[in-house]
């Protein structure tokens, strides 16, 4: 067989990949490729690329689900739920201008893969929770199927929690079942301005805890919010705060927030197309895109406790230098540092561990993630769990070996 395949079908996948465990092969698996530089800067026999696997063959909106092929592009998949006023609510982001690939060209078998969410995390959940069911093949060469195309679904090990979030590593996908939820009808967003990271996670964590119903909040350094069309002119700091609903809801809800927040400093207001664009762009990590300032830093991906999120952040700024993103709350910073051989990875692990969470290491050269845990290294029981996990679904280290760990 050639070094790249290409299937069009199920079938077509389980050949390959029972080809692959006759010759004693690895295979890469890729859907659209946008997220393709995360992981260990692992080499393997051939590639299987999963992007022929492509079509929504099933979408009931009465029934709130969704059907497709894994690499159908999440961009059909949300173009069709919009047009029924529906959409993934895990609000799954997009990488392509993090790491310079196409935008708009992830699939959804990758955003799956990669358990994504975007800034609506803190109420909807993350892909996990809206993964209905899937079929796929096993490294083992064997097709097997889990869950279904219901919301409740009791069937059985709940083996989506598990492939979501598994980076490809013990099975490629090649239909997926989501669940859609309705679209709001509006949306506002209320910043407040000129606040330091620490009050700042004090004001978001009352924000999130009031009657308001706070969908997005998240924090951004004067020096990162200028990047922002819709934040730059403030030439501040900006604390944002997303509301989401029918207008009369959004409306009360809005003088809520704008009580509870005006003793802090001054406050601005963006309307429905302004709080999407400003959405989208923390959604996506703009600021830090390769294309812009800050393209040559190495960029990491921290997710720790929202009361944690500044003291992890001010560790990185005094010792690194660090740019920071603060969303979920302050739940999750984007840390962009500067260029090292070892991507200051003994600085924000020690960090990490200080706080409670754990890093990935999202941007950085080849060499450095040849020699650089990419992923947070696993506690000496919980190492030994995966990778009997992986041998139950890829006992011979087909699938993606070595990307997410070595040798594993």
């Amino acid at each position: 067989m050639p070094d790249n395949l290409k299937p069009r079908g199920a079938a077509e996948v389980e050949q390959a990949i029972q080809w692959a465990l006759g010759e004693g092969k690895t295979l890469e698996l890729v859907g659209a490729g946008t997220k393709r530089a995360i992981g260990r800067a692992a080499q393997w026999d051939a590639t299987l690329d999963l992007s022929g696997l492509s079509g929504i063959t099933l979408y009931e909106p009465e029934e709130l689900v969704l059907s497709a092929k894994a690499g159908t592009p999440l961009a059909e998949i949300e173009a069709l739920a919009a047009a029924s006023k529906q959409e993934l609510a895990f609000e799954p982001m997009d990488y392509g201008a993090l790491l310079g690939t196409p935008i708009g060209a992830g699939s959804i078998g990758g955003a799956i893969a990669a358990n994504l969410s975007g800034p609506r995390r803190i109420k909807a959940g993350a892909a996990r929770d809206h993964f209905l069911g899937f079929s796929a093949v096993s490294g083992r060469g064997e097709t097997f199927k889990s869950g279904g195309r219901v919301v409740k679904n009791v069937t059985g090990y709940d083996l989506c929690k598990l492939i979501a979030g598994s980076w490809g590593t013990l099975a490629a996908m090649t239909d997926v079942t989501i669940k859609t939820l309705p679209r709001a009808e509006t949306e506002a967003t209320i910043l407040l301005l000129d606040l330091d990271d620490a009050t700042a996670r004090k004001v978001m964590a009352a924000a999130m805890g009031s009657f308001a119903d706070v969908s997005a909040a998240a924090h951004l350094p004067a020096p990162v919010a200028a990047r922002i069309e819709t934040t730059g002119a403030a030439q501040a700091a900006a604390t944002a705060f997303r509301l989401e609903g029918v207008a009369p809801s959004v409306a009360q809800r809005k003088s809520v927030l704008e009580s509870l927040l005006s003793s802090f400093g001054s406050l601005g207001t963006l309307g429905e197309a302004a709080s999407r664009t400003l959405w989208r762009a923390i959604r996506d990590v703009a600021p830090f895109a390769a294309n812009g300032p800050s393209g040559k830093r190495d960029l990491w991906r921290i997710s720790t406790a929202p009361t944690r999120g500044t003291d992890v952040g001010r560790a990185l700024v005094e010792d690194a230098d660090a740019e920071l993103i603060y969303d979920w709350g302050g739940g999750l910073v984007w840390a962009a540092l500067p260029a090292t051989d070892d991507a200051g990875a003994p600085l924000v692990r020690s960090a990490v561990a200080a706080a409670g969470g754990h890093a990935t290491l999202i941007r950085a050269p080849v060499a450095v993630r040849a020699k650089v845990d990419v992923f947070a290294p696993e506690e000496p029981a919980l190492a030994a769990l995966t990778r009997r996990v992986r041998a139950g679904f890829d006992p011979q280290g087909v699938l993606n070996a070595g990307r997410m760990w070595a040798g594993v």
